[in-house]
């Protein structure tokens, strides 16, 4: 079941539009957060799976910091990149940030012991997911972000793959 944005809809922030063909544009750091604020005001958030994408440098955890910081987290939001998983809590909502980029074989989620994570209630973002392998479940919603040509700006296609993922959508469209 996929759901993807409708061709040439307009978005409220900046001058992007969200669609399946062709990406929208987070002009600058702060449309990034404006777009993260939206997406944090959604209740679909409370147990959802958004998977990230794009190269390293391409703006995936800098979007995560502007996202945790609307949810309420507080404090110093790092990379995981090291650690693997970093966990944060928000308004009663538990939330973990994974970096799967240094996994050499996907195997390595199992061994890590995040079944039980992902299984749980929370919100769960990850970069490189490609890196696990088939051991992560489907995710919600699939964020591809890229550099575009003016180096501050980013390109983003969004593809939903469940009614969270759905919801979600609809949260940064409406």
């Amino acid at each position: 079941m996929k759901a993807v944005v409708k061709p040439l809809q307009q978005t409220r922030f900046g001058r992007g539009q969200i669609h399946a063909g062709h990406p929208a544009f987070w002009s600058d750091e702060a449309a990034t957060a404006a777009w993260a604020a939206r997406l944090a005001a959604s209740p679909a958030l409370s147990h959802a799976f958004i998977a990230l994408h794009g190269e390293l440098g391409a703006g995936k955890t800098t979007f995560v910091r502007h996202l945790l910081r609307a949810l309420g987290v507080q404090g110093r939001i790092k990379s995981p990149t090291y650690a693997v998983v970093e966990p944060h809590e928000a308004r009663g909502l538990a939330i973990w940030h994974f970096d799967f980029y240094r996994f050499g074989d996907p195997r390595e989620w199992e061994d890590a012991g995040l079944r039980d994570i992902f299984a749980a209630r929370g919100l769960k973002l990850a970069e490189w997911p490609g890196q696990a392998g088939n051991f992560l479940p489907r995710a919600d919603l699939d964020l591809r972000i890229a550099t575009a040509s003016d180096d501050s700006a980013r390109a983003i296609t969004l593809e939903a793959h469940t009614p969270t993922g759905r919801a979600l959508l609809e949260a940064v469209r409406a």
